[in-house]
Parts: C-alpha cells; sequence; structure tokens
C-alpha cells in the first residue's frame, strides 16, 4: 500500500512588524519627530508675521529651509550609504533638536531677530537633507522583507495622522502659550527619537569598495562615483524614472492647489470652514489609502499605484469650476486616499528591487526630483492666476498630473512589474549596525 507523503506545513502569516524590537524604536522615533515637524509649520508662519507683519520675511525664512535641503540630499544620500543609516539619523534628530530650541528659545525672548530665525531654518533644512534618505534603509534595515509592506504602510498612516494632529497642536500652542513653545515641543521630539534610534539595532549593507578611495583627489573622486552610482541604478529602471517624472507632476501639482485653494474656498466654496475642511479630510483619505496599503497587494503595484495617483486631477478640475464644496472636498479625500496607497507601495518595492547598498541614495533622488517640483508649482500658480484667473493654472495642473500618472501605463516596466519576493542579493554580508 503506497504511503501519502506528509501534507505541507501550512505557511504561517508573517510576524507583524510591531513585535519586533528595533521597528518599533524606529516607529516611535518617525512618530515623535512627525509631530513635530506637522505643528512647525503654522507656528513659523505665524511667529514671522508677528515679527515682521512681512509674507517676503516669511518667504525668506521659508527658502533658508528648503534650499539647502534640495541642493544636499543627494550629498545626504551618499553619507547615509557610505556610512550607516542609522548613525546619520541619530546625528541629524540631535543637529534639527538644537535648531529647533534654538528658535523656540529666540522666539520666548520676546524679541525674535529674523535672521536668527533664518539660519536656525537653514540649518534644519541642512538635517533634512541628510535625514530623508535614511528613512528607506532604517525601515530596510530593521523589518523582514515578508513585513515590509505593512512597515511602509504604518509609516504612511502615522504620516496622515500627524497632518491632522500636528497643525491643532500647533493653533493650540500658538492661542495659548506662543508660537516658540511649539519649537520648543519640536526639539524635545528630535531629543526623544535620537534617544530610540540609539536603542535600536540596524543592519547596514556597505558600499563595496572601489579603486581609488583614499583623501583628497581621491575622497572627490569617491563621492563623484557614488552619485554616479545612485544615478545608474535610476536611470537602468524604466519604471523608477518614468514614475519619478510622474510624482515630481503630482508635487508641483499640489502645490498649485495649496497656493490657489485656500482663497477659491473661502472666495466661492463657503468661506475658510470649506478649506479646513478640505485639507482635513484629505489626510483622513491619507491615512485610509495606507491602511488600505497594509491589506492590499497588487499584481502590479506601480501600475496600480500611479493609477491611483491621477485621481489628483478631478479635485484640481473641481476647485478651477467651483464645483459645491461637498463634492470638491470628497475629490481631494479620494486623492489623498491614493496618495496613501502609492507612499507605502512605492516604497515597499524599491525596497525589494534596489540593492539595500544604494538605497539611500536612490531615494534621495526621489526625493530631490519631488521637492524641487513644489517650488515651480508655488511660483507658477500666482503668476498664471494674475495673467488668466485660478481656474487656468489649475486645468493645467490637472492635465498634467492626470496625463503624466497614466502615461506610465506605456512604461513596459510598469506594466510588467510584479512584486519581488525577496530583496536583491547583497555584495556583502548585512551587519547589525550598533555604532554612530
Amino acid at each position: 500500500m503506497a504511503h501519502r507523503p506528509p501534507a505541507p506545513a501550512p505557511r504561517l502569516p508573517p510576524a507583524h512588524p510591531l513585535r519586533g524590537r528595533d521597528f518599533r524604536l524606529l516607529f516611535g522615533a518617525r512618530v515623535l519627530s512627525l509631530t513635530g515637524d506637522a505643528a512647525v509649520p503654522a507656528a513659523l508662519a505665524l511667529a514671522v508675521l508677528r515679527t515682521t507683519g512681512s509674507t517676503s520675511a516669511l518667504a525668506l525664512v521659508l527658502g533658508c529651509a528648503m534650499v539647502p535641503r534640495l541642493l544636499l540630499l543627494p550629498i545626504g544620500g551618499v553619507v547615509a550609504d557610505r556610512l550607516n543609516a542609522r548613525g546619520v539619523a541619530l546625528a541629524t534628530d540631535l543637529v534639527a533638536c538644537a535648531a529647533q530650541l534654538f528658535a523656540g528659545i529666540e522666539l520666548l525672548s520676546g524679541h525674535p531677530q529674523l535672521w536668527h530665525l533664518a539660519v536656525a531654518q537653514a540649518i534644519g533644512g541642512t538635517a533634512s537633507a541628510f535625514q530623508t534618505p535614511t528613512i528607506s534603509p532604517l525601515v530596510a534595515g530593521t523589518v523582514d522583507p515578508s513585513g515590509l509592506q505593512k512597515a511602509n504602510a504604518l509609516l504612511g498612516a502615522s504620516n496622515g495622522a500627524t497632518r491632522l494632529a500636528g497643525p491643532a497642536l500647533a493653533g493650540t500652542f500658538v492661542l495659548t502659550v506662543g508660537p516658540g513653545w511649539t519649537f520648543v515641543l519640536d526639539a524635545a521630539s528630535f531629543a526623544a527619537s535620537a534617544a530610540l534610534l540609539a536603542m535600536a539595532r540596524v543592519r547596514h549593507a556597505p558600499i563595496p569598495a572601489r579603486p581609488g578611495t583614499g583623501t583628497g583627489r581621491g575622497a572627490f573622486r569617491r563621492l563623484i562615483g557614488d552619485l554616479t552610482e545612485g544615478w545608474s541604478e535610476v536611470r537602468s529602471r524604466d519604471w523608477y524614472w518614468t514614475s519619478l517624472i510622474a510624482h515630481a507632476m503630482w508635487n508641483g501639482a499640489s502645490a498649485v492647489l495649496l497656493t490657489l485653494g485656500p482663497a477659491i474656498a473661502i472666495d466661492r466654496l463657503g468661506g475658510e470652514g470649506a478649506w479646513i475642511a478640505t485639507v482635513q479630510v484629505g489626510a483622513v483619505g491619507l491615512v485610509a489609502g495606507a491602511l488600505l496599503a497594509a491589506r492590499v497587494r497588487p499584481r502590479r503595484p506601480v501600475l496600480v499605484a500611479n493609477l491611483g495617483l491621477a485621481v489628483f486631477a478631478l479635485p484640481l478640475v473641481l476647485f478651477a469650476v467651483a464645483a459645491p464644496a461637498p463634492l470638491t472636498i470628497a475629490a481631494y479625500g479620494l486623492a489623498g486616499a491614493g496618495l496613501g496607497v502609492l507612499n507605502p507601495t512605492w516604497e515597499t518595492v524599491v525596497q525589494m528591487t534596489v540593492p539595500q547598498h544604494a538605497l539611500a541614495r536612490v531615494t534621495s533622488y526621489d526625493w530631490l526630483l519631488s521637492l524641487g517640483a513644489a517650488p515651480l508649482g508655488y511660483a507658477f500658480a500666482p503668476w498664471a492666476a494674475s495673467a488668466w484667473g485660478t481656474s487656468t493654472p489649475l486645468l493645467v495642473a490637472a492635465f498634467l498630473v492626470g496625463t503624466s500618472c497614466l502615461a506610465t501605463a506605456a512604461v513596459p516596466g510598469v506594466r510588467h512589474l510584479t512584486m519581488p519576493t525577496k530583496p536583491p542579493a547583497k555584495p556583502h554580508p548585512a551587519a547589525p549596525d550598533h555604532a554612530v
């Protein structure tokens, strides 16, 4: 009598990322720093306007934060890959803590100097340029590959939640004890984030050694080589660089809406409450989309995510024609859900396809294109609105974001890419990183 082979053991579902000590520490650090950062923009705007009464002064301070962040992002990616993501993130948390604490003390003194605030924001922007590329390597270094989607979805949901809580927290502080304490709170959040990161263990995949990597001119050649290698990783994947163009269009279009939307809401949709509701519903949609991404695994993840991002064209058109407020607000919430699905899905695909030793550099180029498009949108919107009315720039933005996101479906890599089952092989064994 033939014997049946034993039935295979049932596959157990992967452990939830929050069951891992190191990801819990990373998650706590990110929630703290995101909450503080979400509260600062409103407090900074009110603080500068109270001090100077000038929107030009506010633009100067915001530019001092944005310019070094854009210029130094690729360098930040090289440093995170060349050294280690955990050490870089910890150091930048401490630098950002000092910058925000200085700004808070300056405001609490009662006689703040504009150039002091500008310098503090420039230092904070520099720290952000080195900290931002570390996020993806930190997740990949603390989570098993099977749990990456859920881990990224959790971080995406926390980002949406802080967008809801941050402005309310800032408003409470500004109206009760003044904007200075908001900066002190942000400094405390960075300090707590650094303390949590100091306890975490993160796997680090070093960049493979290349000849000619000494000091002096050799070190400069090494920097150029690292930057070039990171760009080659981007350029070699048609699904990646074409999607980055679409994502940049989305960020530029978002800047157009953030510039023109408040005035349209106030004048034609029912007042300030309509704009506040729009922003809040968008944040709720972002959280809902991130939570959905934790449960849904599309067979063609980049294609589905980019098509969902194209939904942002809908609220742009509805704002342009001043559609009824409930319809416009609901459309913005739907677009927020599309973004919420895209972010963790995109991060997971990148972490599973890009070698870990190049992950920070690749994501730094992602952030560079995304953040660089926003100032263009901020500059284009008021100029075009003054020339042709507010509807024209919104409709142009809707056309650009809709066509660019939908056009990625024509790219073979976008259509055919499926989620890998394991990340690419590492050139060296990944080792726990304990040192700062």
